[in-house]
């Protein structure tokens, strides 16, 4: 039985529900009248069960889908506006004892250049992302008990906070490693971070089992309950994501929302972000050699029915994906990407040698930081370095109310355009400031509150004259 209170993975991520949902699906997705009511269901902003999701997903009358695309549209815009938040992984280790098969880090592979940045290394990194613009990290590394220790993890994160180079700063360091114990997800608390994130790979057991033949990763409940552990240690903004490509996309489709609806009813709040990662070409991995692949025109349905079934939770796309990819899904959902990344082991103070190679991943948009803020504002998008929330409190169930009421917009609005400030002072290049500063001046009518909308100005102006720093609502 299906039982989205349970904290034991096979009640709440359920194979036969899931069965059960992808069949009724299928035998829906022609059902013009039911389509129609979860389309009016979705317009209340309220979100949708998995299966009515599903239904979204299958549904294959274009002018349903083409409704679908624009009410995402419309929720994204609601809910987040114009904003886009920027972040940057940060690679601290890529030694593993894993054996997964689509990860270039797994144990087998001889030939990647195994890497573990020193703190001193830590630093350098660190202070060339902050000279990039970066205020926001994700922390990433492989599984090794021995070398990728909780102590080295948390002295990391001191570290990070610690560095003040000019005017930069990370004001908040969010984290992807392996799951752990309700212990270690507290220490992880305690110090600090942000959104504890885990991608699922794939919600299918039997798949999950193969594709993670050895190595701790093997354990599927273990992995897959890692997220109600991180929420009984404090943690209460939490990141999902699968990897498309592995498994069957409508399984994982569904999957994925059985999990944000268990977070729900178990914990009071779903999961702070979800990712949308595809399978890409790494070192030693073809992406080929799977057969699940996405092409772009489902990648894209798959977005806007996330976006239209969790209307408050973030979504995140990464360099995996090119410009192109990049433009339509941030229409259709997307609210957070990265830019000017590295997916290697160090790689942001110099570039790595040839014969070093430790990426986890191709990255698909090399563009600069600068590159990708000033394609933003063109296209009307404020690029947003704002961590204000994670520092004021407002997580979890918190950041959840303010969401679903609508008055986060007078906190986020605000905190975007001093933070656009901040960078384009400090940062843009003369090109990406000239047309900073015509959307700011635009956009500074946006903000709701008069009374907001004044003290904004004022901070706008410290920023420019006094050079003053970190504002915040």
């Amino acid at each position: 039985m299906y039982d989205v209170h349970s904290k034991h993975a096979e009640d709440f991520i359920n194979h036969e529900e899931i069965l059960d949902t992808l069949a009724y699906a299928e035998a829906n997705k022609h059902n013009a009248e039911l389509i129609d009511l979860i389309i009016e269901k979705a317009k209340k902003r309220k979100g949708l069960s998995h299966r009515e999701a599903a239904v979204l997903l299958d549904c294959d009358i274009e002018e349903k889908n083409q409704e679908i695309y624009k009410l995402a549209q419309q929720i994204k815009k609601d809910f987040y506006g114009n904003r886009i938040v920027m972040f940057a992984p940060l690679y601290l280790s890529n030694y593993c004892v894993n054996g997964c098969t689509y990860c270039p880090y797994h144990m087998k592979n001889k030939h990647i250049a195994r890497k573990q940045l020193t703190q001193e290394e830590i630093k350098r990194e660190v202070i060339a992302l902050q000279d990039m613009g970066h205020k926001r990290l994700a922390l990433e590394a492989g599984e090794d008990p021995v070398r990728n220790t909780m102590d080295y993890y948390l002295k990391s994160i001191e570290t990070i906070y610690s560095i003040k180079h000019k005017n930069g700063a990370i004001r908040r360091v969010n984290i992807n490693i392996a799951a752990t114990t309700v212990d270690n997800y507290r220490l992880l608390k305690e110090a600090g971070i942000g959104t504890y994130i885990l991608f699922q790979e794939t919600y299918h057991k039997e798949s999950y089992l193969e594709l993670h033949p050895t190595g701790p990763k093997h354990d599927y409940d273990y992995h897959t309950e890692a997220m109600d552990r991180a929420m009984e240690g404090g943690i209460d903004d939490v990141g999902l994501g699968v990897l498309f490509g592995l498994d069957k996309y409508r399984y994982e489709f569904s999957g994925l929302l059985m999990h944000a609806e268990h977070l729900e009813a178990a914990f009071g709040v779903g999961p702070h972000t979800i990712s949308v990662p595809r399978l890409k070409h790494a070192d030693d991995i073809d992406p080929d050699a799977f057969d699940n692949g996405i092409d772009d025109d489902i990648f894209a349905k798959i977005i806007a029915c996330i976006r239209i079934a969790v209307p408050y939770t973030g979504m995140i796309i990464s360099t995996r994906e090119n410009q192109a990819c990049r433009e339509k899904a941030l229409k259709l959902g997307i609210s957070q990407i990265s830019g000017g990344s590295r997916t290697s082991v160090g790689g942001y103070s110099e570039p790595e040698p040839e014969d070093e190679k430790s990426e986890q991943f191709d990255v698909s948009d090399t563009r600069t930081l600068d590159e990708v803020v000033h394609w933003l504002m063109e296209m009307d998008y404020i690029p947003s370095f704002c961590t204000a929330c994670y520092r004021e409190g407002r997580t979890g169930d918190r950041f959840m109310a303010l969401c679903k009421s609508g008055q986060i917009q007078n906190c986020c609005h605000p905190n975007a355009l001093m933070t656009l400030e901040e960078y384009l002072m400090d940062y843009a290049s003369p090109a990406t400031k000239a047309l900073g500063d015509k959307l700011i001046d635009k956009e500074i009518l946006n903000v709701p509150n008069l009374k907001a909308r004044g003290i904004v100005e004022e901070n706008l102006r410290l920023i420019r004259e006094n050079n003053r720093r970190d504002f915040r609502f």
